[in-house]
């Protein structure tokens, strides 16, 4: 599962500014995007379902793992890999119970309390940040270069980065040799998201962030 993470994509269709949101998350997976989650707040479930059933399809024809944040439910209508829920979302412990053994779990964390409990509750793989300031989630919290560090120390299963990461900055990250990349605005903002989703993997694969 370490490979899949590498180049992380969460959604949000607020910033695309009209633009098709299906094509824009096939150019990013065409681009080399490793895994997707779905992460609609302001969709509402007609349409969130809608676009999980298409987006299991985009990811299976590109080989990348199709994570849904939050809706236990969803996930296992539209049998995508697994779910990622936050602190205030459902328990881990409880997500773990719905989905089986056999799904992925993420949890995001901030602390290393948080990130403990939510390895101990079964959770595949930590979300942790926000690393750097981010537009497309105001309340997150700022996480220093140091506790990610301890995090990392504490737990054993793979951690992702988020929150604000662009190419003027990861190189930040390569000394806590993080697991994956998860990035919003960084590729859904540019005017051509195949092409600078090639960039990022070039960065942090090819190059090794």
């Amino acid at each position: 599962m370490r490979d899949k993470l590498k180049l992380y994509l969460v959604t949000d269709s607020d910033i695309l500014k009209g633009r098709d949101f299906y094509k824009c998350v096939e150019d990013a997976l065409k681009g080399g995007v490793t895994i997707v989650q779905l992460r609609e707040k302001k969709c509402l479930g007609k349409e969130f379902l809608e676009k999980a059933y298409r987006l299991r399809e985009l990811t299976k024809k590109y080989n990348a793992l199709f994570i849904i944040n939050d809706r236990v439910d969803i996930a296992l209508l539209v049998d995508a890999d697994g779910v990622h829920v936050g602190q205030k979302d459902i328990p881990a412990f409880e997500v773990r119970r719905l989905i089986g053994k056999n799904k992925i779990l993420g949890v995001s964390t901030r602390t290393l309390e948080e990130a403990v409990k939510a390895r101990n509750d079964g959770a595949d793989y930590l979300g942790v940040g926000a690393i750097f300031a981010t537009n497309t989630k105001l309340d997150a919290e700022h996480v220093s270069i140091n506790k990610l560090k301890d995090i990392q120390k504490s737990v054993d299963i793979p951690i992702v980065a988020i929150g604000g990461l662009k190419l003027d900055n990861i190189d930040m990250l390569k000394e806590c040799n993080v697991d994956g990349y998860a990035v919003v605005s960084a590729i859904l903002t540019a005017d051509d998201i195949y092409n600078e989703s090639k960039v990022w993997v070039n960065e942090i694969i090819n190059k090794g962030c």
